[in-house]
């Protein structure tokens, strides 16, 4: 396990755990792409059961729970919305720059991981 403590700065990694991990934790990468890998598949799964749940709830006369011999599922319907603040903006005429002014910027990190 991974204990040192690291410091991130300009989006690299620095520390004097930086090598140890770059040379010995190759298997973690993979670990970690087949995880994500497997995780991307169930998601896809669960997506698509859900939408089944929809189109069954929605049709005329469909059910809105369901129930399987551990779990119910129950459909439902809200509305969301949403300020389309780029048409505000320029409907009350506010620039660019004063949009810039209101505008927080923060350093986000994150890991991609590709198959070679």
């Amino acid at each position: 396990m991974f204990n040192a403590e690291l410091h991130y700065g300009y989006g690299h990694l620095i520390g004097c755990e930086t090598e140890r991990i770059m040379k010995n934790d190759i298997n973690n990468i993979d670990v970690l792409g087949t995880l994500l890998a497997q995780i991307a598949d169930l998601e896809a799964q669960a997506a698509a059961i859900k939408d089944d749940l929809k189109d069954a709830a929605t049709a005329p006369g469909g059910s809105k729970t369901f129930e399987g011999s551990l779990f119910k599922a129950t459909v439902i319907e809200s509305n969301r919305s949403t300020i389309d603040w780029k048409r505000l903006a320029a409907d009350l005429g506010i620039t660019d720059e004063q949009l810039a002014s209101y505008t927080k910027t923060s350093a986000v990190f994150s890991v991609k991981v590709t198959s070679r």
